[in-house]
């Protein structure tokens, strides 16, 4: 770690309010997904300088990163340069940086070999993927948190039908045409299913040496049932939509090596497969390690009432970093609405502070519902007692989804291609990008 801000220190709000001369308190906060950027929102009108810090130049709507992995949706269709999503904030600065670090005891957050000094701290810094112990199985299986991950499993998806268009040896044909999903929460299901329409809907006739259709999608899940965190009667409606699909789904199975041609499994010996993804877990960043606070299992820092690390209430943890629990005894879930509304309460409860007025209660997790698509016309909804499945239980999802992604214009080019993929069955985003070119004449790779 550094020892102090040196000269050449990233430019930020000084500290002083515009033409006052009056020092205002510095409020610095890592990380630009949702539960950062409502943190920064809630204090836009504060009397504080804000310091937004992100590795990315870019807000991603996660939820729907799945479409981009299986070419449904580009990457500028939900995401949103910080900038303009903050650019009417006065008090905001952005700075496109790494935070490596802080120094708690002398408020400041470390950002390469520079230092920010804060008086109020919120890490908004998200999770990565989980392989349980197993790290070197994610070059063979990435996961899909970020662009770059959706862009890298698209064009993994695509290359393998390339190459199978290639190959003369039948078993290495299916192999390459064999796609593995380890993990069938809602991510692992999506994708399931997306996968399935890509090679039942949108590529079959665009090839001539090989029958898309013919793909093998597998849905590997070490526990009893897919989508675990809904009613078993949803997550039975989801199995039987997804077989009808022809996905092939492997519930009680479990994962115990993968390598780049495939993985072994406990239940079902070996499945060779040409394109491998991981949605099987997650584990929060080191935000609990930086300021030396307990965590969970998962790596999440065990937070007070107000999400403020204890013993220490100028910082705050939110979002998939944070370990809180609900009005109801259950650990608040780690998806996007709850960061949303972590971020929003840290956002006024600091800006509360600052006035001096009345502090708001202690955080109170507002759950939304519980929702996952199936396909082009299904789609599970839990809302509290109100159930949804079907068509119905898709445009639902789907109102949802559009609802609340930034900016009218996103809001009108995902509807539309949405709306064509649905006429059409195509998908508008079939691009394969990325340095690794086009597989060889008369040999395959690995993909």
């Amino acid at each position: 770690m550094s020892a102090a801000p040196n000269r050449d220190s990233p430019p930020r709000e000084s500290g002083v309010a515009a033409g006052s001369g009056v020092a205002r308190p510095r409020v610095v906060i890592v990380g630009g997904g949702f539960g950062g950027i409502e943190a920064a929102r809630a204090l836009a009108r504060a009397p504080v300088d804000v310091t937004l810090v992100d590795r990315h130049n870019y807000h991603c709507f996660q939820p729907l990163l799945y479409q981009v992995a299986t070419a449904a949706l580009s990457p500028a269709e939900i995401a949103w340069p910080i900038r303009s999503v903050v650019r009417r904030q006065p008090n905001l600065t952005v700075l496109m940086a790494t935070a490596t670090g802080v120094d708690a005891d002398a408020r400041r957050v470390f950002v390469g070999e520079h230092a920010l000094p804060y008086d109020y701290l919120a890490l908004a810094t998200g999770a990565t993927h989980s392989y349980f112990g197993h790290d070197e199985w994610a070059p063979f299986a990435p996961g899909l948190k970020q662009i770059d991950d959706a862009t890298d499993i698209r064009r993994k998806l695509l290359l393998a039908f390339e190459r199978a268009e290639w190959e003369d040896d039948e078993a290495e044909r299916r192999r390459l045409l064999t796609f593995i999903i380890v993990g069938a929460g809602p991510t692992g299901v999506e994708l399931a299913g997306a996968i399935a329409e890509v090679a039942r809907q949108a590529l079959p006739a665009d090839f001539r040496r090989i029958d898309a259709r013919m793909a093998r999608v597998c849905l590997i899940e070490a526990g009893p049932r897919i989508l675990p965190s809904l009613p078993e009667n949803l997550s039975s409606y989801a199995a039987r939509s997804l077989a009808a699909m022809g996905v092939e789904i492997m519930t009680a199975t479990r994962v115990t090596d993968c390598d780049a041609r495939g993985v072994e499994t406990e239940q079902a010996g070996r499945i060779d497969a040409g394109v491998v993804v991981w949605a099987a877990g997650v584990v929060s960043s080191p935000a609990a390690q930086w300021i030396g606070v307990e965590k969970d299992r998962a790596g999440r820092a065990l937070v007070g009432p107000d999400l403020s690390v204890p013993g220490r209430p100028e910082i705050f943890i939110i979002g998939d970093a944070a370990a809180v629990a609900g009005s109801d005894g259950r650990m608040v879930p780690g998806v996007a609405p709850a960061a949303k509304q972590m971020g929003r309460y840290v956002g006024r409860l600091v800006a509360a502070r600052v006035s001096k007025t009345a502090a708001p209660a202690p955080f109170c997790y507002r759950h939304s519902g519980d929702l996952a698509t199936i396909g082009r016309k299904a789609a599970v909804v839990k809302l509290g007692r109100f159930q949804l499945t079907g068509f119905v239980g898709w445009l639902f999802w789907g109102v949802a989804h559009i609802y609340f992604l930034i900016g009218i214009r996103n809001r009108f080019v995902v509807a539309f291609s949405w709306f064509w993929s649905y006429l059409t069955y195509q998908r508008a985003a079939r691009l394969i990008t990325g340095r690794e070119g086009p597989p060889a004449p008369g040999r395959s790779s690995s993909a």
